[in-house]
């Protein structure tokens, strides 16, 4: 109770500068809107129904694309993990991938696919699988070799060994890079949602797009705060709670 309080107040806090930097006349109100501007921006947006139809167009391109990034890193991972020649080859390609910003992948999928559905979901499913399949690599290294040792011990060998060692030792670290890989997948999709432009529905990324075309700043801030909000509910609601509670139950927290 005491956190979220505090963090009531950080956000309160942070308005009101927003408030008085709005109203202090130094910016014009074409550039810097004021709290007021956006949130009625907001409310109409959503008495209207545009924002909740632009959140579920989001959202289903992000669920999709982002399953099959997480399915397809994963095995990766496991795969660089497991093979010294895959850790040559694959990962060292994921790595370098993986610095590339996801801005960078619309050009090629915008000329492969056209204006399309798919070309966003590539966008999306090569922001999130260089870095699911990088992160399962580091968690699977990262798995202390008496693990490994006291299991053989006991008779463990070959495919029994991952399955039921090295895989669960490692879970905390997949799932921390499959949090890692929705940040990713989230921002790989406003990149091609402002980019990509179909008529099958119209995302969070266009209508921010759209309120810069109009120079409606009032609709930029509002789309992008909208933005914020679910990248922060999906980390509080969906992943840190899983994290915490897998570290917790492998001991890889402190006391």
């Amino acid at each position: 109770m005491k956190r979220a309080f505090t963090a009531l107040l950080f956000f309160a806090g942070l308005i009101g500068v927003w408030h008085l930097l709005a109203m202090s006349g130094r910016w014009s109100p074409v550039l810097f809107p004021a709290p007021m501007r956006v949130w009625e921006y907001l409310v109409s947006a959503v008495e209207d129904r545009t924002l909740f139809e632009a959140l579920g167009v989001t959202t289903r391109r992000l669920m999709i694309g982002y399953l099959i990034g997480v399915v397809t890193g994963v095995p990766l991972g496991l795969i660089t993990a497991r093979f010294q020649w895959a850790s040559d080859t694959i990962g060292v390609t994921g790595l370098g991938l993986q610095t590339l910003p996801s801005v960078c992948w619309v050009p090629p999928a915008l000329l492969w696919f056209g204006q399309t559905e798919t070309a966003m979901l590539f966008v999306v499913v090569m922001g999130t699988v260089w870095s699911v399949a990088l992160a399962t690599d580091n968690g699977v290294r990262n798995v202390p070799p008496m693990y490994v040792r006291a299991a053989r011990t006991m008779g463990s060998r070959g495919m029994h060994t991952w399955i039921q060692v090295i895989l669960p030792a490692s879970l905390p670290f997949i799932v921390s890079g499959i949090k890692q890989g929705w940040a990713f997948a989230w921002r790989s999709l406003m990149a091609a949602e402002i980019y990509v432009t179909i008529l099958t529905g119209f995302g969070l990324g266009q209508l921010l797009n759209f309120g810069r075309d109009l120079n409606a700043i009032d609709q930029v801030f509002g789309i992008m705060l909208v933005i914020v909000l679910v990248g922060l509910l999906a980390d509080k609601i969906l992943f840190s709670p899983w994290e915490r509670f897998l570290h917790r139950r492998w001991g890889t927290v402190n006391a």
